[in-house]
Parts: structure tokens; C-alpha cells; sequence
């Protein structure tokens, strides 16, 4: 049993060593696309299904709260928190429509969007990006080894080389945090030119 904890541990490394390896430039781009935005006045539109619902609403909390530092709210919303929302659109529209009838009735030109989903073939999560491209939104996906699908449809796409789920969640919650990171500092800690 131990060596089996030992193992999922080390699987897990491996995956967020590889994943930083390939996308650390990509990662400082968002993070600047991301402040700029709320420079900007605009906000950070998230979502996703299950365990990345909670991953969303997760790294939207990190943004309107703090993160590592005392600084001013950032506006961020996970669209999965809303349950008379969700449960109202999927009775009446079907559940393919929870993100993307959200994202025709708050996102503004300008907004920056990420999609989260391991598998990247999510029927409510294509089609929100549809809406997101048509709004002018950045759009940013999170997916695992088989998410072409979905990241073939963003502007930056961060794929975690591993089709195991939880390989995968555990990735995009690191990256989440590191977004929030690099964002903070970009706003609050980096140098001001005079």
C-alpha cells in the first residue's frame, strides 16, 4: 500500500514537471492577459463540470478574495455556483446550455474565459467557448492529453500530458494557483515606472 502512495505521488510530480517544462512561457502570456483584463475594468469568467466546477469556483475565490497578498478584489465568477441558474437553464434549455446562455447574459467584450475540462469534449463547455469567440472573450482552456477537441477552439490552451483524471485536477488546480500568483504580482508587487 505504501509503495502505491509513494507512487500516485510521484505520478503526480512527473505530470506537473513535464506540464510547467511545456507551457511556462504560455503561462507568463496568460498571466499578463489576465491582469491586463482587469487593468482594463473587465473580469475572469470561469467554469467547468464536476471536479472542475470546483476548480473554478476555487480559483475565482482566489481572485475576488486574495490570494498571497492583501490587495483589492479582482472580479472573478465561476458559473457553476448558481444553482437556481443552472437548474433553471437545464430544465428549460438542456444542460448543453448552462455556461453558454450565462455567458450571453454577463460577458462584455473584452472578459477573459476559462474552460475547464479534463476530457475537453464536454458538450456545455464547447459550446460556451462558441459564445465566448462570438462575444470576442480571451479564451483559455485547462484539459488533459485528449482535449484537442477544446483547445482547438481557445486562444491559449494548456493541455496536461496524462489521460488520468485525477493527474490531470491536480495539474489545473497548481496552474490555477500560479495564474494567481503571477497576476498579483504583475498588479500589486511589480516595479511601477515613474
Amino acid at each position: 500500500m505504501k509503495q502505491k502512495i509513494v507512487k500516485s505521488f510521484e505520478e503526480s510530480i512527473r505530470t506537473k514537471k513535464r506540464f510547467v517544462e511545456e507551457n511556462v512561457d504560455a503561462i507568463l502570456e496568460v498571466s499578463k492577459v489576465i491582469a491586463n483584463a482587469f487593468n482594463d475594468g473587465n473580469k475572469l469568467i470561469l467554469f467547468g463540470n464536476g471536479g472542475s466546477a470546483t476548480d473554478a469556483s476555487h480559483i475565482a475565490a482566489e481572485f475576488v478574495n486574495r490570494f498571497r497578498i492583501e490587495r483589492p478584489p479582482l472580479p472573478a465568477i465561476a458559473l457553476n455556483t448558481d444553482m437556481a441558474v443552472i437548474t433553471s437553464i437545464s430544465n428549460d434549455y438542456g444542460y448543453s446550455e448552462i455556461f453558454s446562455k450565462q455567458l450571453k447574459a454577463i460577458a462584455e467584450e473584452g472578459d477573459v474565459v476559462i474552460a475547464i475540462s479534463t476530457s475537453g469534449n464536454s458538450p456545455n463547455i464547447l459550446k460556451a467557448i462558441d459564445v465566448a469567440k462570438k462575444k470576442k472573450l480571451k479564451t483559455i482552456a485547462f484539459t488533459g492529453a485528449k482535449g484537442e477537441k477544446l483547445a482547438s477552439k481557445v486562444h491559449y490552451a494548456f493541455i496536461v500530458p496524462s489521460d488520468k483524471t485525477p493527474r490531470i485536477q491536480e495539474t489545473h488546480i497548481t496552474l490555477g494557483h500560479v495564474l494567481c500568483q503571477m497576476v498579483e504580482e504583475i498588479l500589486f508587487e511589480a516595479p511601477r515606472k515613474k
